[in-house]
């Protein structure tokens, strides 16, 4: 079996003349050309362009404090949803920060008050 010939592309010539040397980095040039970020910004400023990079914005005295974080390694492993008034959330969420309790803590000790004040256990 013969291997087929391939059909000419047209460039073959260029390729055999193709030195890669000429393509090397020129030699004796500074290795970094580029102009300071400083006077990269102030040409971009007075060309009108605008910076994309986020602004941290400065907390106002009238701003409410994001929410705490309670996350906490504690073995509880299933959720519990409820719907209630804002006003129970508040007042719970009140008591388990004055007492340094994660709402899982808070809710066991809310659950064993109301199963001792009312006599009811599992």
């Amino acid at each position: 079996m013969t291997a087929k010939e391939r059909a000419p592309l047209g460039f073959g010539d260029e390729l055999d003349s193709f030195d890669p040397a000429a393509w090397a980095k020129a030699k004796g040039k500074p290795a970094s050309d580029k102009p300071k970020p400083s006077v990269v910004k102030e040409a971009a400023e007075a060309a009108g362009f605008k910076s994309r990079e986020p602004v941290k914005a400065e907390a106002k005295p009238d701003t409410p404090q994001p929410k705490q974080q309670r996350r906490r390694r504690t073995g509880r492993n299933v959720q519990f949803n409820i719907k209630t008034k804002q006003e129970a959330i508040d007042a719970f969420t009140a008591v388990a920060d004055a007492n340094g309790w994660g709402f899982g803590e808070a809710f066991e000790r809310a659950t064993e008050l109301l199963q001792r004040e009312h006599g009811k256990s599992i």
